[in-house]
C-alpha cells in the first residue's frame, strides 16, 4: 500500500462553468456526488483557468505556466496521433514528470489534447486517450498504449469505467497511483446524445439559472447566424445539464471503488474543469472563444474547484481567495510530501497551507488569464478586473463589488484613468516577469483557427513588445 503516501486522482471536465454545479448554489442542476465530495473536502470559490481555451489550459495545469511560458497558445488541431504528431509539452517540468520521480504509478483515462495522443508519457502505465479533442458521445476513438480502439458506448461511463479498472488493478502494487479522469463531459455535442434517464431530468426545467440575454455585440456570426450558437437553447441546455449530471453518476462509480478497496482514506480527489463556459449568458454559448474579441467574463475564465483529502484537510470547508490553474502542480506536490519549488519559478505558487490551515499564509495576489486570440489579458483583484486587448482594444474595466455581472465597462470612464494606469502597470509586469521571450504570443497572430505546430519565432526574439500605452 501508499504508506504515508497518498494516491492522487485529478478529475477534469470539459467546458464546465463555475455556475454548473450544485453546491457551488446552481439549484436546478443536479451533482449529487460532487456536492458529497465538497462536504467531505474543500470547495474553492474563486478559482481560475490559465486560458479560457482547451489546450492552452490543460497545459497550464500540467506545467505551472502560462501559454506565453509554455507555448500552447491555442486549441491544438492538425494530426492528433501518429508520426506527424507534436507532443506540445516535450522537453518542459510537469506534474507528472514530478511524480513519476517520486514513485508514483501513472494512469490516463480520457482526454489528453496536447499532441501526440496516442503515445504515453513518462510514467504512465496506463495510457488510454482519447484521440483528439472532442468527439459525439456514442462514436468515439480511444488510444489504449499506442493502439487505436473505436467506440460506441456512452463516452462518459467508457472513461469512468476504464478508471474504475484501473484502480481495480493497482491494488496489487506496492507504489501510490496518481490517476488523470479526463472525461469529454460536458463539451458539445448536447442535444441527443446522452442517456434518457438524465435527459429526462430536466425536462421541465425552468433552467433560471441559465438565463438567454439578447446577442452579445461581439457575437460571430455566419449568414446571420451565431458561430457556436445552439439552434434548440432548449435541448442545449437540457444536454449540458444531462451531460454534468451522467458525468457526476460516472465520478460515483469510480469513488465507489476507492471505499471498496478500503483506499478512500489514502488518497486525495481533485475535480475541477479545464475552462468556464456561459449558457446563454452574456447573449451568447461558449468559453472565451464564443466572441471575438474574446471575452473574459467570470464565467468563462472560472471553473468548480473541489478537493478532498480526508483525515488530511478540513471538511465542509468553502474559500473564497484567488486561486489558480497555475498553482495547482506546486499545490499537488505540497500535499502529497514532495518539493513543489520546481513549479514555483513561474507565477504558481502551492496553496497548501491555505488548505491545511484555513487562512491565507501570504497577502493575496492578483490572478492572471490570457489568450493569445487576439491576444486578451486580464488581471483580477478580489474588487476590479481589467482586460487589455494588444493592440487596439477594446480594453475594459469591471468594480465587480458594485457590477459582480460584469455589465458596465469603465475603462473609458476618465474618472477611472487612474485605476485604469495602475491595473495596466500590474499586467505588464507580470508577463515581464512571467511569460518568456519565447514563447511570448502578444504580438503574434493567434485568431482561434488552431495551432498546427509550435509556433515560428526568431530565436533572438526579434519582434516588438506590446504597446500597453496606446490603445
Amino acid at each position: 500500500m501508499t504508506g504515508s503516501r497518498p494516491n492522487v486522482i485529478v478529475i477534469v471536465s470539459d467546458d464546465q462553468g463555475p455556475w454548473a454545479l450544485g453546491a457551488a448554489g446552481n439549484h436546478e442542476i443536479r451533482t449529487p456526488v460532487l456536492d458529497d465530495l465538497a462536504l467531505r473536502g474543500v470547495r474553492l470559490d474563486r478559482f481560475f483557468c490559465a486560458s479560457p481555451v482547451c489546450s492552452p489550459a490543460r497545459a497550464s495545469l500540467l506545467t505551472g505556466h502560462v501559454p506565453s511560458t509554455h507555448g500552447v497558445h491555442d486549441y491544438l488541431s492538425g494530426p492528433p496521433v501518429g508520426p506527424d504528431s507534436r507532443d506540445y509539452l516535450r522537453d518542459l517540468p510537469t506534474l507528472t514528470d514530478a511524480l513519476a520521480d517520486a514513485g508514483y504509478r501513472l494512469g490516463l483515462s480520457g482526454k489528453w489534447h496536447l499532441g501526440a495522443n496516442d503515445v504515453p508519457r513518462r510514467g504512465f502505465v496506463h495510457w488510454y486517450a482519447l484521440e483528439g479533442g472532442g468527439s459525439p458521445y456514442h462514436d468515439a476513438v480511444m488510444y489504449r498504449d499506442g493502439v487505436a480502439e473505436h467506440v460506441t458506448d456512452y463516452l462518459t461511463d467508457v472513461i469512468a469505467d476504464d478508471a474504475a479498472a484501473f484502480i481495480d488493478a493497482e491494488q496489487d502494487q506496492d507504489a501510490p497511483f496518481f490517476l488523470a479522469i479526463n472525461f469529454t463531459a460536458p463539451h458539445r455535442p448536447f442535444a441527443g446524445q446522452h442517456p434518457e434517464e438524465f435527459t429526462a431530468l430536466y425536462l421541465d426545467c425552468a433552467f433560471d439559472t441559465c438565463p438567454q440575454e439578447e446577442p452579445h455585440a461581439w457575437l460571430q456570426t455566419k449568414d446571420g447566424a451565431p458561430v457556436g450558437g445552439e439552434a434548440d437553447t432548449r435541448e442545449a441546455l437540457i444536454g449540458y445539464f444531462a451531460s454534468v449530471t451522467a458525468m457526476d453518476a460516472a465520478i460515483g462509480r469510480v469513488l465507489e471503488r476507492l471505499r471498496i478497496h478500503g483506499i478512500e482514506d489514502d488518497t486525495i480527489v481533485v475535480f475541477l474543469s479545464d475552462n468556464g463556459f456561459s449558457c446563454g449568458q452574456h447573449g451568447f454559448w461558449g468559453k472565451g472563444n464564443g466572441t471575438f474579441p474574446m471575452n473574459m467574463y467570470d464565467e468563462s475564465v472560472m471553473v468548480p474547484f473541489i478537493l478532498s483529502a480526508p483525515g488530511r484537510l478540513p471538511a465542509g470547508v468553502v474559500h473564497d481567495q484567488l486561486l489558480s490553474a497555475y498553482d495547482l502542480p506546486a499545490t499537488l506536490l505540497d500535499l502529497v510530501g514532495e518539493d513543489p519549488a520546481v513549479f514555483e519559478t513561474g507565477p504558481g505558487r502551492s496553496f497548501a497551507g491555505l488548505l491545511r490551515e484555513g487562512a491565507a499564509t501570504e497577502p493575496e495576489r492578483p490572478v492572471v488569464v490570457h489568450s493569445e486570440y487576439g491576444p486578451a489579458r486580464m488581471i483580477r483583484t478580489r474588487e476590479r478586473k481589467y482586460v487589455h486587448r494588444v493592440p487596439h482594444g477594446p480594453h475594459e474595466l469591471y468594480d465587480l463589488v458594485r457590477d459582480p455581472q460584469e455589465r458596465v465597462n469603465l475603462a473609458e470612464d476618465p474618472a477611472h484613468a487612474d485605476e485604469v494606469a495602475e491595473l495596466r502597470r500590474l499586467l505588464w509586469e507580470w508577463f515581464a516577469v512571467h511569460s518568456s521571450r519565447e514563447a511570448d504570443g502578444a504580438a503574434l497572430p493567434v485568431m482561434g483557427s488552431g495551432q498546427l505546430r509550435p509556433l515560428d519565432r526568431d530565436p533572438l526574439g526579434a519582434f516588438d513588445a506590446p504597446n500597453w500605452d496606446g490603445a
